[in-house]
């Protein structure tokens, strides 16, 4: 298939939320730019919103070199966003951001000539508890940078007129790019809740190259507390795609058919992270999905049954804590750090998959 033939199919797929997996240079950034061919109007207007890299090269350093660095900023080039800026403040801002605990404050810089024109840069520095000290600006790192643009963009979401106006969908292409693994999952708590705000009103299509990613967001709509909500009669309203190049040609496989391939990859991250002795809090959840596709292949509801099969004494107790560590919540409010008596939790459970089910993993 091409791009093309793949939005055309996505356009008409009548779920609500589409999930896609692909490894990078596969063409997701392209696929957002061929849906959005597919889905214009007539008369050459969009009907949705976007967030790609091309939303992210709106935002370009100027470091300021001929003064020393000394008005360093983040220059935002003008484009048709731009008429929307005015409607949004930095409290908007402030309160996506809140979720990755920023080291920086900003403030916005209107154009002084005419602010309806729009945000003109963005300049950052370190908070100070004085706030009649003038604080000389920063540059930010590459991640700090683009969890700033990603929450300016779910603020813009909210702006009346843009979104309300494009109303189709979201197509949100890889917002984690040079993002350490934790704040890759308080992103995917970010996502979540705007699938659930939106998923209503709007077809929402979210691609990326990052296999936790993906897995922490599946795990929650299709199994998570609030599953019931992204079923309708028991239907589900959404889709999990691998899209994948084979023989010089592009698929759309439906990877709730390819459970196998899908969750081998999963178990292998787990394994390399755990051989790291680096098992964070969101490797639960992906613990806890590996579990529960182990549990229906079986034929069982409760992943408590394979924590009995593979021998773990505590089964529901172990059951409460994968559970609990697997909420959306610990990636907003706790740390990623996992204490010991969890982590003997983790290895007994993964050596106990690897003898019971002799699954034969080869780490990259």
């Amino acid at each position: 298939m091409t791009l093309d033939e793949i939005a055309e199919i996505l356009k008409v797929d009548p779920a609500q939320i589409t999930l896609m997996y692909a490894f990078n240079a596969t063409g997701k950034t392209q696929l957002s730019v061929a849906y959005k061919n597919a889905t214009k109007l007539e008369d050459g207007s969009h009907t949705g919103v976007y967030y790609n890299a091309y939303s992210e090269d709106l935002f370009v350093w100027d470091n300021d070199e001929e003064n020393g660095g000394t008005n360093v900023r983040l220059t935002v080039l003008p484009s048709s966003l731009s008429k929307f800026h005015s409607s949004m403040t930095e409290d908007n801002v402030r309160d996506k951001l809140n979720a990755y605990k920023p080291k920086f404050g900003f403030s916005f810089n209107p154009y002084e000539d005419d602010p309806e024109k729009g945000i003109e840069s963005i300049s950052f520095f370190i908070p100070n508890q004085n706030p009649d000290v003038p604080q000389p600006p920063i540059k930010i790192s590459r991640g700090e940078e683009r969890i700033f643009v990603w929450c300016f963009f779910l603020a813009l979401f909210e702006v009346e007129g843009w979104a309300d106006k494009q109303s189709s969908h979201f197509f949100i292409d890889d917002p984690v790019s040079s993002l350490d693994d934790h704040n890759i999952f308080v992103t995917a708590a970010t996502l979540y809740d705007l699938i659930e705000k939106q998923f209503e009103k709007r077809k929402i299509i979210v691609t990326t190259h990052h296999l936790g990613l993906f897995s922490i967001l599946s795990d929650w709509i299709t199994k998570g507390e609030k599953s019931h909500k992204f079923k309708k009669k028991d239907k589900p309203l959404y889709k999990l795609h691998i899209l994948s190049a084979k023989s010089g040609a592009l698929e759309l496989e439906n990877c709730r058919n390819d459970v196998f391939l899908y969750h081998l990859r999963v178990l292998q991250l787990l394994f390399i992270a755990r051989d790291a002795k680096d098992v964070r809090a969101y490797h639960f959840a992906m613990l806890r999905q590996v579990l529960e596709n182990v549990a229906s292949f079986l034929g069982v509801g409760q992943f408590s049954y394979v924590l009995n099969q593979i021998g773990i004494t505590e089964a529901s107790r172990v059951a409460d804590i994968v559970n609990a560590l697997s909420h959306k919540k610990v990636y907003y409010y706790e740390s990623d750090i996992v204490v010991q008596d969890n982590l003997d939790i983790f290895e007994e459970v993964m050596s106990g998959l690897l003898a019971k089910y002799k699954f034969v993993l080869h780490a990259e």
